[in-house]
């Protein structure tokens, strides 16, 4: 996850605490970082004016001020759940972490008889998700995506063999129910299909990708379409 992404994460985290607020150490467990680091964080949100508090000794811990809040939203009780359930049942998808967090926060700012209707109904839907892989991965790949800049990963193959890959990712695909990182790797000097669940580590490299689009990745799988679900 990238600072600029873990700070908004974790102003949210400090909001649902409420009045109880969070520890330090719970922050750098959730977030998979130093308790120096969150620190550091809630000092930078703090200078950036976020109504920070803070409450010294045992049971202690920080929160964010009453008040700093988000204007009402308007759901349906379905449009929220449905929104739950596609998060729920998409826990590989790139970005699904975010997409959790923004979840959340709309649920937060539902009227109460909305989010009372909506919880009710969401105990009626029951999802088995895959385990994902580790959220370091994932927010690796994520962010090689969003920046376009050359991923290298250990992946291992179908037939069992582990190679290291510098990867130009050009989309993530979803196909019979697997997440797929579509990159040129530069190991072949062809562009490449590799399955999320089958890269071991991943790192995000200071080089900016050389430019390769969609339309070189070939046909889509059956049935496939963009998310940004407009009609063209």
């Amino acid at each position: 996850m990238k600072r600029a992404e873990r700070l908004h994460a974790l102003s949210e985290t400090l909001r649902r605490s409420g009045a109880r607020g969070v520890s330090a150490e719970r922050l750098a467990r959730e977030f998979e970082v130093s308790v120096r680091t969150v620190k550091r964080d809630l000092d930078a949100l703090e200078n950036s004016g976020a109504p920070i508090w803070s409450r010294p000794g045992p049971g202690g811990g920080y929160g964010l001020a009453k008040g700093a809040t988000l204007p009402p939203v308007t759901l349906s009780p379905a449009q929220a759940v449905a929104l739950m359930v596609a998060v729920s049942a998409a826990s590989d998808a790139p970005y699904a972490d975010l997409a959790g967090a923004g979840v959340r926060k709309i649920m937060d700012v539902l009227d109460p008889k909305t989010r009372a209707q909506a919880d009710e109904l969401a105990r009626r839907i029951w999802v088995n998700s895959l385990p994902s892989s580790s959220r370091s991965i994932r927010s690796a790949i994520e962010e090689a995506m969003a920046e376009q800049r050359v991923l290298r990963i250990r992946y291992t193959s179908r037939e069992g063999i582990t190679t290291a890959r510098d990867v130009e990712p050009v989309l993530f695909a979803s196909t019979s129910g697997r997440w797929y990182l579509v990159g040129w790797c530069l190991l072949r000097d062809a562009m490449r299909w590799f399955a999320v669940s089958r890269i071991e580590h991943a790192a995000v490299t200071m080089t900016a990708c050389s430019g390769h689009t969609i339309q070189e990745v070939g046909e889509p799988p059956v049935n496939a379409r963009p998310v940004h679900g407009r009609d063209e």
